[in-house]
């Protein structure tokens, strides 16, 4: 192999965890797999990986190496792209995973419409709230919004979905309407938590600082469709893309709450695996994606996220009348 195969080699041991599971998806053996990464580290004169019966993990200088690694064959592949031609017909199946509501109510109701300009092409679409691993559930790729924690994969980004801050009036009429960051000690919010986990906050930005206030909660719900609901039923202050409930806003179901203090934006981004060869299906989805979601209203001008200090959690104060 030469270095830039044995590179990718590497990185694929490092995305799946396993020299069998790499020799899999490589359509290679595993002793291909052990051997490369041996004389891998023979070359470099340093181990990258610690080896058990059941599972690699990086070394320190494995960390530094792969994280280099994916940057060269990430400028490789977007090197090559610039002088491949491109195919006349797009075809085959593309395994797509994206949050409920963008599959629900964007990108379904808009497939016929791609479908119709390339027939030959097959779409597989899930729809989930929580995290999936793309290499153990074999999909291509995922729409995730949010910041990215996941270094091992190729990220497209795709734009900033501005956030609102809603309520329904019934839980105004209850609790009335907070207009300082001070009142928000009276106030409860829907907590959402894909996994159940974590406690209710107030996000917001000051002079480009993203902060976040502890707040009372009484619901917590693992998924955007259950998270709206609960915001239409009064169970509390909800911060949810402005798309997604602007038909809400419009019925008057949700009124706008202290405008003066959104949520930052949160990027939206296409995932996935680091591959030498992107697939042009899959490059035709996300240039479809972007463009559907900038004809819908969805995304923010503005700076991103990423360009946010780091978020400051505030101290939990003494809650009011809404902590029951």
């Amino acid at each position: 192999m030469d270095r830039f195969a044995v590179m990718s080699v590497f990185v694929r041991v490092v995305e799946t965890g396993s020299f069998t599971k790499a020799a899999v998806s490589l359509g290679v053996s595993r002793a291909t797999v052990s051997v490369s990464i041996q004389q891998l580290e023979d070359r470099l004169g340093v181990r990258l990986l610690h080896r058990t019966t059941r599972r690699v993990s990086l070394t320190s200088e494995g960390l530094l190496y792969h994280e280099k690694a994916r940057d060269v064959l990430a400028k490789l592949d977007a090197t090559e792209q610039l002088f491949r031609e491109a195919q006349p017909r797009v075809s085959g199946r593309l395994s797509i995973d994206a949050p409920t509501r963008i599959a629900r109510r964007v990108l379904i109701p808009a497939l016929p419409e791609l479908l119709a300009r390339h027939p030959d092409l097959e779409i597989h679409l899930g729809a989930s709230d929580r995290t999936i691993n793309l290499v153990e559930k074999g999909v291509d790729a995922v729409l995730r919004v949010g910041p990215l924690r996941d270094s091992s994969h190729i990220a497209r980004p795709l734009g900033l979905l501005a956030q609102s801050n809603c309520a329904s009036p019934r839980y105004l009429a209850r609790y009335g309407q907070p207009t300082t960051l001070e009142e928000l000690d009276d106030h409860l919010v829907v907590t959402y938590a894909p996994n159940l986990s974590g406690s209710g906050t107030w996000d917001y930005v000051v002079d480009g600082e993203a902060r976040s206030r502890p707040m009372r909660s009484a619901v917590a719900v693992d998924n955007a469709e259950t998270y709206v609901a609960a915001g239409l039923s009064g169970l509390g202050l909800i911060q949810i893309p402005a798309y997604d409930v602007r038909h809400h806003f419009e019925s008057g179901a949700l009124v706008s709450v202290m405008p003066q203090h959104q949520a930052p934006a949160l990027p939206i981004s296409l995932v996935y695996p680091s591959r030498k060869q992107v697939p042009q299906r899959l490059q035709l989805f996300a240039t479809w994606a972007a463009a559907l979601f900038e004809r819908h209203g969805m995304l923010a001008s503005g700076p991103g996220i990423e360009r946010l200090s780091p978020r400051r959690r505030e101290p939990a104060r003494q809650q009011g009348r809404a902590s029951r």
